[in-house]
């Protein structure tokens, strides 16, 4: 089941032209979920975009979208899908939190063979 809602939401992501793309594994890691999506945009309105086709595609694919925080300001916009987290940045946000970092221990997963 995680499989397919992880797919599903990096296939939203990447459809909107998130950038920058990474997964993190973090089964293991932290109980807050098992994959973290993280991505950027260039623009609010992309990050607002992004987060409304993720919440969409989950939807459509039968998953409930928990929470939603930050699409007002939509410079980090966090999508809480239970297994999955999707973190949406503004481009100027990313670097500033740099949750790669501080979730450093969390593997990578390949997504490129799924597309």
């Amino acid at each position: 089941m995680t499989t397919t809602l992880l797919t599903a939401a990096y296939q939203a992501v990447d459809d909107k032209k998130g950038e920058d793309i990474v997964v993190l594994n973090m089964e293991g890691v932290s109980l807050i979920a098992d994959q973290f999506i993280i991505c950027h945009a260039n623009s609010e309105r992309q990050v607002q975009a992004i987060a409304k086709e993720v919440a969409d595609k989950a939807a459509e694919n039968g998953y409930m979208v928990k929470r939603i925080e930050g699409m007002d300001l939509a410079r980090w916009v966090l999508i809480d899908l239970g297994d999955v987290v999707v973190h949406v940045f503004h481009r100027d946000e990313r670097g500033y939190y740099n949750l790669e970092r501080l979730w450093g221990d969390a593997p990578l997963l390949d997504m490129a063979e799924g597309k």
